[in-house]
């Protein structure tokens, strides 16, 4: 099979690899689509890496090649003897991080128990910590990890699948902390502050207004025409921060009150500087956004006078269904297939070769109109 090996920083080179042995608890999948995610980018521009040696130190990409993608979606092409959730031909995706029970550990970690698995002990990440991802023909997962997709699933929708199991899982993590404001106490939150108007920016307002139905204000900042028109679409105020300065709009607009809830989604340094000028005293930040570069530990002491409640997330996790299903990417699929979040419009540049992506990564992704990036192989469906 072919596949897309990231031989050093910034490059790609498409070779020859094996097909993934299938155990007797696996799934093989013939990928047809898999989205460009933010990590992706950040080891692709090595200022990540997840791939760790038994001294937790990173294993140059130079040392150990890796194939990256971990949102994805495809057609079961074989299965092992033991499994009975799929069968060949059903359309998949797959939780991308292999946890106790996907691994058949006993005891499972505390992590596991709780189903907060993608915090597990013993975890492993397809596309992330080194074991090859969804840039190839195919991929082997244990039957666990897989979502099986109605059959007229949209694969570019299965492939937004994961994204937006992140994002419900961070919301998920804000509603479970008991702070001053929340949404369903004595002190309502009535103002909400989205950093970042990328895809999981764009999904956490779909999702506030959709899902949780919250019908206070919901500010999302851009610096994009086109991302405006998006954020009025799904029901948010947009501020152009290219035009107005943010913390005197949201001081006006919230008449001095600032905003109950933040959530960090640009993943940039100098967010943090901002933070305690649009938020209100005691109130939440829903840490998002990767990277944070550029910022000295000390821009966190106006949190700590503020009181501020950080809350941090990190991936999908949200326990399983009776059937072994990961419950979040159960419920992600479901949100998108009832038109409560549209994944699709998200999607600006789509792409058809594996050996396309050199530029998708290293040139698409800095255009202005740059959203979300999809390989989609055509044939592979």
């Amino acid at each position: 099979m072919n596949a897309l090996f990231l031989e050093d920083i910034s490059r790609f080179r498409v070779r020859e690899a094996a097909q993934p042995t299938l155990a007797p608890d696996g799934v093989l999948i013939r990928i047809s689509a898999v989205g460009i995610c933010g990590t992706d980018l950040h080891i692709f521009e090595g200022l990540a890496n997840y791939n760790r040696d038994e001294r937790n130190q990173p294993i140059p990409l130079a040392s150990r090649h890796q194939v990256l993608g971990h949102e994805l979606c495809g057609i079961v092409e074989a299965v092992g003897a033991q499994v009975t959730k799929c069968r060949p031909g059903d359309q998949v995706t797959a939780d991308q991080v292999l946890n106790c029970f996907s691994q058949k550990r006993s005891p499972v970690c505390e992590f596991c128990d709780s189903g907060d698995s993608h915090q597990c002990d013993f975890a492993e990440e397809y596309g992330i910590t080194g074991l090859d991802g969804a840039f190839a023909d195919f991929l082997a997962v244990p039957e666990t990890n897989v979502i099986v997709l109605p059959p007229d699933f949209k694969r570019t929708e299965g492939a937004m699948i994961e994204t937006l199991g992140c994002v419900v899982h961070a919301c998920d993590r804000v509603e479970a902390v008991r702070t001053r404001y929340s949404f369903d106490g004595p002190r309502k939150i009535r103002y909400v502050l989205i950093l970042g108007s990328g895809p999981s920016g764009l999904l956490f307002l779909q999702y506030l207004r959709n899902v949780r139905n919250f019908d206070g204000e919901i500010f999302v900042t851009a610096r994009k025409p086109a991302k405006i028109e998006w954020i009025r679409k799904f029901g948010g105020t947009p501020i152009d921060v290219t035009k107005t300065d943010l913390a005197a709009e949201i001081l006006e607009r919230t008449r001095g009150e600032k905003t109950h809830c933040v959530f960090e989604a640009t993943g940039s340094g100098p967010a943090f500087e901002q933070i305690p000028w649009v938020l209100r005293k005691q109130g939440t930040v829903q840490l998002y956004g990767a990277g944070h570069s550029g910022v000295d530990i000390g821009c966190l002491t106006p949190f700590q006078v503020l009181e501020f409640t950080i809350v941090a997330s990190a991936g999908a996790s949200g326990g399983f269904d009776a059937d072994g299903t990961p419950t979040t990417y159960r419920r992600s699929m479901e949100y998108i297939r009832g038109r409560k979040i549209d994944v699709e419009c998200l999607i600006s540049h789509r792409y058809t070769q594996l050996s396309q992506m050199q530029q998708a990564f290293e040139q698409d992704s800095r255009a202005v109109d740059y959203v979300k990036g999809m390989l989609v192989l055509s044939g592979n469906n």
